[in-house]
């Protein structure tokens, strides 16, 4: 039987996971990310949707990782270990990536924006910049060449969105559609059109200013929870990938084989 590879990207919010055959992604799933829990309970977890899935923890052949919690490392190892028989590669100091990381300080960087620019250069082999709209939403950018050349961070919509309800005496939580137009008539629709058209005009502003300084031909492609949504919205986004990140860890784990 062929082996196949299991690609864990373990986030703040969501971890999501993802089984390659070569290099065709066969299955994929989202999990939230839960320090509190086990290896064993996820080991459980696992097994469930594999099973869910017609599938085996004994096709599993590799396992690589992204993780930008580092309280959930040992669990994932652990579970790697204990269900899949494998020990894990870990994206991180000494891992093979391909491109170069012009970081004042390479270790800051997280291991999610490494792998969502290998995966978008791989993509294009031209400048471009990744938006990844999760918990924090980065722009992370490579050069023509191929260069990690470093980003830029702001608060995610979700926790502008929280913090926006949780700092006032009377806005509500409002659900994140797409209002009928800009200019609200009613609470709602006033901050479901701040948050995702102001969101949008964020995101737009800063691509402006970043194809400024790495070139003004710099391709854009998304990724994370709120792509989606946003990017329909936005003149700079060309193009959506919801895997982006697992596909970086299926090509950084060949590179190191």
């Amino acid at each position: 039987m062929t082996k196949h590879l299991l690609a864990i990207d373990v986030s703040n919010t969501h971890t999501k996971i993802g089984v390659y055959a070569d290099d065709r992604l066969i299955r994929h799933w989202r999990v939230r990310t839960e320090h509190d829990r086990t290896a064993d309970e996820y080991g459980v977890l696992l097994l469930g949707l594999f099973a869910a899935a017609g599938a085996s923890t004994s096709e599993i052949g590799g396992v690589i990782v992204a993780s930008v919690v580092p309280p959930m490392n040992s669990t994932i190892d652990e579970l790697s270990r204990t269900y899949f028989g494998q020990e894990p590669m870990h994206v991180g100091p000494g891992i093979k990536t391909g491109i170069p990381i012009l970081y004042d300080n390479p270790r800051e960087v997280g291991a999610d924006r490494i792998v969502n620019s290998v995966a978008a250069y791989e993509r294009y082999q031209d400048a471009c910049v990744v938006v990844d709209f999760g918990t924090a939403t980065t722009f992370d950018c490579v050069s023509r060449r191929g260069e990690y050349l470093g980003g830029v961070i702001t608060p995610g919509l979700g926790i502008a969105l929280d913090a926006l309800c949780a700092k006032t005496a009377k806005l509500p939580k409002v659900e994140l559609v797409k209002p009928p137009r800009v200019v609200g008539k009613t609470t709602v629709h006033a901050i479901q059109s701040g948050s995702i058209y102001g969101y949008v005009s964020l995101v737009d502003g800063l691509v402006d200013r970043i194809r400024g300084e790495i070139g003004a031909d710099a391709r854009v492609i998304a990724t994370g929870g709120f792509a989606a949504l946003l990017a329909p919205e936005s003149r700079t986004i060309e193009t959506v990938n919801e895997f982006l990140t697992l596909d970086g860890l299926r090509l950084i784990y060949r590179r190191n084989q």
